[in-house]
């Protein structure tokens, strides 16, 4: 039996556990990238290891969500960042560089080796033939002192691609065919490997656009061979000698199969509020628009916005829409202003802001009050945007261009004429914006640099024999890392200040539960399906844990929130009959008995309601690793039990 693209590389990265699913397996990390939103806490955990230096092949810090400078915070934050840089051995990508997923695809990342990054989204580097994954701020820290990165063996699912998409259909409505179909609880424990003659028509940062949305479907990750058109984009960058040749095997053997026919797409839109809430533009009508952004690491790259350039051109932005524009990278912004596209752009009417995430990530550019927003980006959450009444829409840069134009939701099929833009024979490079750190010699020499914005962050306990709590919250289906803890222009600034961020966890949801989780003193969570979906931000266990979560009890967790829970000692139990759910309610008096003896012996744990007198059965499905963190209060108590 064969292997896939992702069985490749896990087999050549094994380091711990056997390849059959569901078995957790330990993987050498070659690569780590971080952002400033999470790399803070990352470098603070990184530092508390005692490693002198990465022991990576290539960490990259990345300043592109926090660099909106309202105030002293997000600097301070970008100064200690690039002094932890210079000093470990890890390169610094300056603001204004661009986007992470952008800027590594272009420069740094490679077929064949692994990379782990502080963001869902680092699998957009799945698009040259990385296996990319999305991690923890902690997991990436263990990674870059040298450890393995552990998951679950994912299953294997075959995406086919056939035919070649038509004129203004694009990558995006590709993937957003693929969250109609998937949903984005349906990728849970799964690679999505993209396969097929329908491949080869797509561009490394076309193929970029559908795994960075993988992240939406659950997925472990996303991947497209490395082939032909992986070498002429890496020769385009200067870095030919990168290139590794990576297809499956004849014989390989995928979980499951979809097929998608690239001629038969056309122009789709993800409606309010869920990516997977798919439907094509013609069939949505003709809504008006308040707002259109184009950009983000989905959609931000030179063949976008030279698509978006093509439509703008001659044109004027419609009177009642303001279009906002951010380039992913410095090299795509040069790009467009030497060959004048963004003269076209600007000349449009749109806003062109900086070559950063803006927008996507709620800094900035909220829409109106109940207003309706069309976005390149990834992610249509309520309230993401900033407002929240606002009604977000995800769509292709042409059909964002277009509607912009038309000041209502509009197929870009119906434009008629079309300019096939071809990728560049060789990109703009120009690394000045990248900082290399400091040699080995002179690295004791650097001094850390620490603002007073940057707080010590909470520490797991070790597992008490008995968990006596209330449950201060019950929660639905599908919350995301944004209901537990809101990103924004407001709150992103005090990533490093934990104190600070508990009087917004959960805000969204119930306004009072900071309040009544420092009153009780510790917590019990209860909540349905896909509980922490989205964002990998580590801020969403960390808040709990400094309000005194000691559990959540949910009918399914989201693979990365799930890991983060773990990593910072709170126990994500799972309904073992979901029917469970309805027999404990918010404010119950409840109690975890022998937890500790159930959690070592790989048992269920009994949750007794004081309440009610009723005693349920739940699952904590841990390896033997994963054990042994949990007793000692989280990853960072055990990596220091395992260093002793």
């Amino acid at each position: 039996m064969g292997y896939t693209i992702s069985q490749k590389i896990i087999k050549a990265h094994l380091v711990e556990g056997e390849m059959s699913p569901g078995a957790e397996i330990g993987l050498k990390i070659d690569q780590t990238l971080t952002q400033d939103a999470t790399g803070t806490m990352c470098y603070l955990q990184f530092e508390a290891m005692g490693v002198p230096r990465v022991r990576t092949e290539r960490s990259v810090a990345y300043i592109d969500h926090n660099t909106l400078q309202t105030g002293f915070e997000n600097a301070d934050d970008h100064r200690y960042i690039q002094s932890v840089a210079k000093r470990y051995g890890i390169f610094f990508s300056r603001p204004g560089n661009g986007i992470c997923h952008q800027v590594h695809l272009e420069r740094f990342a490679k077929p064949g080796k692994t990379l782990i990054g502080s963001d869902s989204h680092t699998p957009t580097a799945g698009g040259i033939g990385c296996l990319a994954m999305g991690a923890g701020g902690l997991d990436v820290a263990v990674a870059m002192a040298g450890g393995p990165y552990y998951i679950t063996m994912p299953k294997t699912v075959k995406v086919n691609l056939t035919g070649k998409l038509r004129p203004f259909v694009s990558a995006k409505d590709v993937i957003l065919e693929v969250l109609r179909i998937m949903t984005v609880k349906g990728g849970v424990g799964k690679i999505f490997e993209y396969v097929g003659e329908g491949v080869v028509s797509l561009s490394v940062p076309e193929r970029a656009t559908i795994t960075n949305m993988g992240a939406e479907l659950g997925a472990t990750t996303s991947i497209f061979p490395s082939d032909k058109i992986t070498y002429e984009f890496l020769k385009a960058q200067g870095r030919a000698e990168d290139f590794v040749e990576n297809f499956p095997d004849e014989d390989a053997v995928y979980d499951e199969e979809i097929t998608i026919d690239l001629s038969s797409l056309e122009p789709l839109a993800a409606k309010p509020h869920s990516p997977d809430n798919v439907e094509s533009v013609r069939n949505i009508g003709e809504i008006k628009i308040d707002q259109v952004c184009i950009g983000s690491c989905t959609n931000s790259s030179y063949l976008d916005l030279m698509r978006v350039a093509s439509i703008l051109k001659g044109r004027t932005v419609h009177p009642d829409v303001s279009l906002v524009i951010a380039p992913g990278s410095k090299q795509v912004l040069n790009m467009i202003a030497e060959n004048g596209a963004l003269a076209d752009i600007i000349a449009s009417g749109a806003r062109v802001i900086e070559s950063a995430c803006g927008p996507c990530i709620g800094m900035g550019q909220a829409p109106p009050s109940g207003g309706v927003s069309l976005r390149t980006f990834n992610r249509n959450f309520e309230g993401r945007s900033g407002t929240a009444d606002a009604k977000v829409y995800l769509v292709s840069p042409e059909t964002a261009a277009i509607s912009a134009i038309m000041g209502v939701l509009t197929d870009p099929t119906t434009l008629g004429e079309f300019e096939d833009i071809p990728m560049p024979e060789s990109f703009h490079v120009n690394d000045n914006m990248i900082l290399p750190p400091a040699s080995e010699d002179e690295a004791e020499l650097v001094e850390i640099i620490r603002g007073p914005n940057i707080k010590p962050f909470p520490k797991g306990k070790a597992l008490e024999e008995r968990v006596t709590s209330k449950v201060l919250l019950k929660l639905g289906d599908n919350i995301t890392t944004d209901h537990i803890m809101p990103a924004g222009a407001k709150i992103l600034p005090y990533r490093s200040n934990i104190p600070y961020l508990t009087q917004f966890c959960f805000a969204q949801c119930d306004k009072e539960f900071p309040e009544r989780c420092k009153k009780h003193g510790t917590a019990v969570i209860v909540a349905g399906a896909n509980y922490g979906q989205g964002s990998s931000r580590e801020h969403a266990a960390l808040v709990p844990l400094a309000l005194g979560v000691r559990a959540v009890i949910a009918k399914s967790f989201a693979r990365i929130h799930r890991a983060n829970l773990i990593n910072n000692g709170i126990l994500p139990l799972e309904f073992i009959n979901e029917a469970d759910y309805d027999r404990i309610s918010l404010e119950d008096d409840v109690v975890l008995e022998k937890v500790r003896d159930s959690i070592e012996n790989g048992e269920n744990v009994k949750v007794k309601n004081l309440t009610t007198g009723e005693v349920i059965e739940v699952k904590c499905e841990l390896s033997p690793r994963q054990r042994k963190i949990m007793l000692a209060g989280g990853l960072l108590n055990y990596t220091k039990q395992q260093q002793n």
